[in-house]
């Protein structure tokens, strides 16, 4: 005895995935995108898939296998480029997913040595970091280097550091900052904005912020940082997308009174008078 057979001429959508290895609503997406052309339907309504569309999706499977993504695969099936074209560009394609695996093992790598949610930052910011004991750092400076990493990059984020370097060796100034911290989350929406106690935390923001400042230069924490102007470089390797510092600010909520923004507002003006007169 032996089998006897006859192949489908057509088969439906589900068969087609799973022969291929792959589900009906991935092959779905191959066709809104334009990489794998939508047969006509039989009688029943359904799809019907014969040979050279199973042979088209065998091969975006293993280009996907591959780790090619599905824009470039567009480039491989393009008849009207010279194979050598294709090539370089999924070679092109490969090459970036290796950076960026290198820049995902390296993370990994940070976040073990480190031991903290601190690694999970760039090691320009980790490094400025690393000789501080554990527990140096509040929840809420880690919160802050990562949003100003997000808006300004790694070296703006190394920048903020020094603050937190200087907060973290000095018991005093930490207590200080701890204390504001509470009073201004204190101005919540039954202060009004020109309430005279809003005008009073911005002066002592002020004063303290400038006790932060001399901390930074006495530790040579400002020279360290001029050090760091001078010798970045921006790797450009395909990391987050950086957006203007206007664009952030109107993304990035925080659920602040108008008493609290105007004081923070203040606060800043009066350390951009010193500056101007200095």
């Amino acid at each position: 005895m032996y089998l006897s057979f006859t192949s489908p001429r057509h088969v439906k959508i589900g068969d087609a995935a799973a022969f291929a290895g792959t589900t009906p609503r991935a092959i779905r997406h191959y066709h809104q995108i334009g990489l794998l052309r939508e047969p006509e339907r039989g009688g029943d309504g359904r799809r019907r898939y014969g040979y050279d569309d199973m042979i088209r999706l065998l091969w975006i499977r293993k280009m996907a296998e591959a780790g090619i993504k599905l824009d470039d695969m567009r480039a491989a099936f393009d008849e009207t480029r010279d194979i050598e074209e294709n090539l370089g560009l999924l070679d092109e394609t490969l090459a970036a997913q290796e950076a960026n695996i290198r820049r995902q093992r390296a993370a990994v790598q940070r976040l073990r040595a480190v031991g903290s949610p601190l690694g999970l930052l760039s090691d320009l910011v980790t490094d400025r970091l690393s000789h501080l004991p554990p527990g140096a750092l509040r929840p809420s400076d880690l919160e802050a280097l990562l949003v100003t990493e997000r808006i300004f990059g790694p070296l703006g984020a190394a920048i903020q550091a020094g603050l937190f370097v200087a907060l973290a060796t000095h018991p005093d100034l930490r207590a200080e900052e701890d204390r504001l911290d509470l009073a201004e989350a204190a101005l919540d929406d039954g202060v009004e904005p020109d309430d005279p106690r809003v005008e009073d935390l911005a002066i002592q923001r002020y004063t303290h912020n400038k006790a932060v400042w001399q901390a930074i230069e006495a530790a040579g924490l400002d020279a360290d940082e001029e050090k760091l102007f001078e010798s970045y470089e921006d790797p450009d390797e395909g990391g987050d997308t950086q957006m203007s510092a206007l664009e952030a600010f109107t993304k990035m909520p925080y659920d602040f009174s108008p008493a609290r923004m105007r004081c923070i507002e203040r606060a800043g003006q009066l350390l951009g008078q010193d500056l101007a007169d200095s």
